[in-house]
């Protein structure tokens, strides 16, 4: 290395945002510069530092071992940029910056879309980033600190090392056709929105659930674990919804959040399950970060508009101590 190289908080962003897009020209987008301008940008600090920063290939840029040495003090220092000027912001009152959120796909956009409005009215100088992303992913932008707060649902076991603010637990629900005639067996326990089906009962019927890798999946495998048995799989998928427009079609039976059993559908029969399991929904942000006015204020809406959400109608008061 014939000097030291030096690294400044434009050329960071940069980089990250190359590896974040495993290619030059989608970054280039994303930072509103031409791909030549990045390009060179990169090249030239490949040169001061002496060695490749990423692989190329027509596959995506992957980090070589010098590349995740640059990216981990580089995320560390962006990071350690936007918590500093969240308190600065704080300790001014100036109501202005940045706030990045992550949630999933199919349950965030209308909570967003919900208490956007009531946020704008107390921070209207305030930029929201929105992330749409699974919780494994999530959790690894708070990890890296490419997030402010996620938004997650998932299992006590399922948390890492960050920090967790529980906000609501929601049941999971047992999904038939309409008209299996197992529906007749299904009893009150005086709990829960739905009466109660055992699920061993549909042992040798095929199943459509949510992909494996999700957190929910990990849910329902331990529901069938309990039920003693190994379900017939028809069909994995990465959305709720698409169960239930299946199980309609009376091809299959499923386990969907209770979220997802509303609006009632005529052709689909909701039951709970013995032992009512639920799973956590949370929000979380990086362990020992600062977690901005704003952000708990977004917290704040997102999860009276969560606990509404989630809360049955027509519940009884036995049931809604055990949600």
């Amino acid at each position: 290395m014939k000097k030291e190289a030096s690294m400044n908080l434009k050329e960071i962003e940069y980089i990250v945002k190359i590896a974040e897009e495993r290619n030059v020209t989608r970054a280039a987008e994303k930072l509103f510069i031409t791909p030549s301008a990045l390009n060179q940008q990169l090249l030239h600090l490949e040169r001061d530092i002496g060695t490749p920063l990423f692989n190329r290939s027509r596959t995506g840029w992957t980090p070589t071992e010098a590349g995740e040495v640059y990216l981990e003090t580089a995320r560390e220092m962006l990071r350690m940029k936007r918590e500093a000027y969240h308190r600065l912001q704080d300790i001014a009152a100036v109501k202005k910056g940045t706030l990045s959120i992550g949630f999933p796909p199919e349950r965030g956009a209308h909570m967003f879309t919900y208490v956007y409005p009531d946020f704008h009215r107390e921070y209207p100088g305030i930029v929201i980033h929105v992330t749409e992303a699974s919780v494994r992913r999530q959790q690894q932008m708070i990890a890296r600190g490419g997030l402010d707060i996620g938004f997650m649902t998932l299992s006590d076991s399922q948390k890492t090392e960050d920090t967790y603010i529980h906000i609501a637990s929601e049941e999971l629900i047992l999904a038939v056709p309409s008209v299996h005639p197992l529906c007749g067996q299904a009893y009150r326990d005086g709990s829960g929105p739905y009466p109660v089906l055992d699920i061993t009962g549909l042992k040798y019927e095929p199943f459509a659930l949510m992909y494996r890798e999700s957190t929910i999946r990990e849910c329902v495998d331990s529901i069938f674990r309990q039920a003693g048995f190994v379900p017939n799989v028809l069909f994995e998928t990465s959305r709720a919804k698409t169960i239930i427009d299946i199980i309609a079609a009376r091809m299959c039976c499923g386990l969907v959040p209770y979220t997802d059993s509303i609006p009632p559908r005529k052709e689909v029969a909701f039951f709970c399950l013995p032992g009512h399991p639920t799973w956590n929904l949370a929000a979380s942000y990086r362990k020992n970060s600062y977690l901005s006015m704003p952000a708990r204020h977004f917290i704040e809406l997102a999860s009276a508009y969560w606990k509404e959400e989630l809360a049955p109608p027509h519940m009884d008061t036995s049931a809604s101590s055990g949600q």
